[in-house]
């Protein structure tokens, strides 16, 4: 008997270290198709700005090996005129990784072609413009209707289109919900959301509860970043911010399972080091954010 239960306190105690190091919160059931429930886990991370702002320059295959060796397995594509000659070839070592080929910046024919070719259906995401209009509903209508030749050959090759934000007019949360509604109401459907990025939204840390209620019906990803005031500086790794454990707990308890970005976009830094970082922040954050859920239970 003796045996047994010491067998028992052993798998408990192996099964506990293993969800502590995923960043895993206990008890909760996990989604169909998920590897784990947390919405930070890294099953669930997305790559996003590390191709032109990788400082060691990798190739399609450099970075694709990186990648796999981080174990992130979802890649969103950034890209400079430079990379175009190897829009394929960046396919090819996805596929051979095992990696998910999750979005694609901005628009070019040749991708689109290469996507059709090899039956994939990235998010695009793209800005959209500030319209020269009088009145808020005239700038969502012209914003709305810029974007509606994209949207199309968006829909014709089966992908998403996500309104990325970027500062002024159009990349307010608030007018980004606007002409996300006016293209679905107007032939968009859900083929049309929203890519919230934390490193361009510092004037809306202190009310980014109450935006991302608003924006979670539209969401297709929440890209985050770490979080200082006046965005001093611009880009920290998760987890360095001063505001990072706050907006996370938010982001943990809104409700929100869908994918989550984590960045490099640091043109000195390589982008191996840049993504460890915030896996690594995102560690920490995770296992003081399960002490603190602990606590409240025990209490």
């Amino acid at each position: 008997m003796k045996r047994l239960f010491a067998i028992a306190l052993i798998c408990t105690s192996s099964a506990a270290f293993a969800q502590e190091q995923s960043g895993a919160l206990p008890n909760a059931k996990v989604p169909k198709g998920r590897k784990t429930q947390d919405v930070f886990a890294k099953d669930n991370l997305v790559a996003w700005c590390i191709v032109p702002f990788d400082a060691k320059k990798r190739g399609p295959a450099e970075r694709a090996t990186m990648l796999k060796k981080l174990g992130i397995r979802k890649v969103a594509y950034d890209w400079r005129q430079e990379h175009v000659a190897s829009f394929e070839q960046e396919i090819l070592e996805y596929k051979k990784n095992g990696l998910e080929y999750f979005a694609f910046w901005a628009e070019h024919d040749a991708a689109f072609e290469l996507f059709k070719k090899y039956k994939l259906h990235p998010q695009i995401w793209r800005m959209m413009s500030t319209p020269k209009a009088d009145s808020q509903e005239e700038k969502v209508a012209a914003a709305g209707r810029e974007l509606m030749p994209t949207l199309k050959k968006v829909k014709g090759i089966g992908s998403k289109l996500g309104l990325y934000n970027h500062g002024g007019w159009s990349g307010q949360p608030e007018n980004l919900i606007a002409v996300c509604k006016w293209l679905r109401e107007n032939g968009g459907g859900d083929d049309v959301g929203i890519v919230y990025n934390l490193h361009h939204a510092h004037d809306r840390i202190n009310d980014f509860a109450n935006v991302l209620k608003q924006m979670q019906p539209y969401l297709l990803c929440l890209n985050i970043n770490g979080m200082n005031d006046n965005a001093e500086p611009k880009i920290v790794s998760v987890g360095k911010g001063q505001h990072d454990q706050r907006l996370l707990k938010v982001i943990r308890t809104s409700g929100y399972k869908g994918p989550i970005g984590i960045l490099d976009h640091r043109p000195k830094m390589d982008a191996e080091q840049s993504l460890r970082e915030n896996l690594e922040g995102l560690k920490k954050l995770n296992r003081e954010f399960n002490k603190q859920r602990s606590g409240l239970k025990n209490q």
